[in-house]
C-alpha cells in the first residue's frame, strides 16, 4: 500500500529510526524496570531536532506544522516497541497549548527549553472522581491581586514524575459554572505542588504516571494560559488532535502486532506443517491485514484534514476508536497464535497485549466514542451520503 511522504520526510523517517536504534530501543529494558525513562532520552532527541519539530524557530523547532513529520515519529517509535517513552505526549499533545493559548511571552520562556529536552512537559486533567466527565472536577484556584491559589490532586498524569512543567486544569466559579476552568502553567518546585508514588500499571512499564498534589500552590498570573475561565474550551479544542496522535500510535503498535505474529506463524510447527499453512491462521490473519489496511487510509486521510484544518472532532474519535480496537484485536490474536509463548514475556507480542489495553480508555474511552459518532450520525443535522458535498 503506497502512503504519500515527501522524500524529506522519508529521509527524516531513516534518520529518526536510527536515532531510536541506537540511543532508545538499548535502554527500554531498563527503563521498564526502573518505571520511568531517563530524562537523557529526552535532551538526546532535542539535541537531534526530533522534539517539538513543529514550532518556530525563534521557538527551537524547525518551522515546519505537517503532521506527518510528527506522524513518523509516532509510528516509528511504536513499532520500535519504544511507545512507553511518552514523546509524542511531551511534543505534540502539550506543547501546541501553549502556541495555540499562550502569549508570546509564556512561548519564548518555555518553548526553547521543551524543544531542546530540558524541560519535559505534562498535562494534568484526570482526578480520581473525574475521568472523561471534565465537569466533575474538584481541583479549584481563587484569583488574588498577582496570583492563583490552587488547590487539589491530580492522577493517571502521564510524565508525572519527570515534567517540569505541567499545564492543569482547575475550576475557577466552581458555585456558578462547573465549566468555569482556566489552566495554569505549574512549574517544577513551585511552592506546594508535590507528587505522589508512580502508580505500576499492567503496561507502558516505562511510562512514569503519577498522582500530582496542589496544597495552596501560589501561580502567578503570568503563568495563566490563555485567558481565565477559557480552559473548558481549550481542552475540548485539543482533543481532535490528542486522538489523531493517539490513532497514529495504536495502528503502528497493531502492524507491529501483526508482523510479529506473520513471522512466527511461518517459523512456528504444528502436526509437521508450518501453523501460517492452517486455514483457521491465514483467513484470521487476512481478515486483520484488511482491517489494518483500511484503517490505514482512513488515518492517512485524517493527517490530510488535520494538515489543513479540517479533522473534525466526529472523524477523530473514529480514528480513535477503531485503531485503539484493532491494537487490542491483534495483539490478542498475536497471542493466541502463539500459544504458550504469547503468554512469555520475552516473546514481544506479550507486551503488545498488556501495553495495548490502555489505548481504548485514555483519551476518551471506546464507549465516549462510540457516544460522539451516535450523536453525529443520529442527529438531526446529520447528511445522507448520496447527498453529501464531495
Amino acid at each position: 500500500m503506497h502512503r504519500e511522504f515527501t522524500e524529506e520526510q522519508a529521509m527524516f523517517r531513516n534518520a529518526y529510526r536510527k536515532f531510536l536504534s541506537t540511543e532508545i530501543v538499548p535502554h527500554m529494558e531498563a527503563w521498564r524496570e526502573a518505571g520511568i525513562v531517563d530524562r537523557d532520552a529526552f535532551r538526546k532527541a532535542g539535541e537531534q531536532g526530533f522534539l517539538m519539530i513543529w514550532p518556530e524557530e525563534k521557538y527551537g523547532g524547525m518551522g515546519d506544522p505537517d503532521f506527518r513529520f510528527e506522524q513518523i515519529i509516532i509510528e516509528e517509535t511504536a513499532y520500535a516497541r519504544a511507545g512507553d517513552w511518552y514523546n509524542s505526549l511531551h511534543s505534540r499533545l502539550v506543547g501546541p497549548y501553549l502556541t495555540r493559548f499562550g502569549s508570546e511571552e509564556q512561548c519564548l520562556r518555555f518553548l526553547p527549553r521543551c524543544a531542546s529536552g530540558e524541560w519535559i512537559l505534562a498535562i494534568a486533567m484526570t482526578e480520581p472522581d473525574a475521568g472523561s466527565d471534565l465537569a466533575g472536577m474538584r481541583s479549584s484556584a481563587v484569583e488574588h491581586e498577582d496570583h492563583w491559589v490552587l488547590n487539589g490532586s491530580k492522577t493517571f498524569i502521564s510524565n508525572g514524575i519527570n515534567a517540569d512543567v505541567v499545564v492543569v486544569a482547575a475550576k475557577t466559579d466552581p458555585e456558578n459554572n462547573p465549566h468555569h476552568m482556566t489552566l495554569f502553567l505549574v512549574e517544577r518546585g513551585m511552592e506546594g505542588f508535590e507528587r505522589g508514588r508512580n502508580l505500576k500499571k499492567m503496561g507502558l512499564k516505562a511510562q512514569d504516571t503519577a498522582e500530582l498534589f496542589f496544597n495552596e500552590v501560589k501561580v502567578p498570573k503570568a503563568n495563566v494560559l490563555g485567558q481565565p475561565g477559557q480552559g473548558f474550551v481549550y481542552l475540548m479544542k485539543g482533543l481532535a488532535e490528542e486522538r489523531l496522535i493517539g490513532a497514529a500510535g495504536y495502528l503502528a503498535a497493531a502492524q507491529l502486532s501483526w508482523d510479529l505474529t506473520a513471522d512466527y506463524v511461518r517459523e512456528r510447527k504444528a502436526f509437521g506443517k508450518p501453523l501460517a499453512a492452517f486455514q483457521n491462521t491465514q483467513f484470521k490473519l487476512a481478515e486483520l491485514r484488511m482491517q489494518l489496511d483500511l484503517a490505514q487510509v482512513f488515518v492517512d486521510q485524517c493527517v490530510v484534514a488535520f494538515n489543513s484544518g479540517r479533522l473534525t472532532a466526529v472523524d477523530a474519535a473514529k480514528a480513535k476508536l477503531v485503531t485503539s480496537e484493532l491494537q487490542v484485536a491483534t495483539a490478542d490474536l498475536g497471542v493466541q497464535l502463539h500459544g504458550g509463548h504469547g503468554y512469555m514475556d520475552e516473546y514481544p507480542i506479550s507486551r503488545q497485549y498488556t501495553d495495548a489495553k490502555i489505548s481504548t480508555i485514555y483519551a476518551g474511552s471506546s464507549e465516549v466514542m462510540k457516544i460522539i459518532i451516535s450523536r453525529d450520525c443520529l442527529g438531526d443535522d446529520y447528511v445522507p451520503f448520496n447527498t453529501r458535498n464531495f
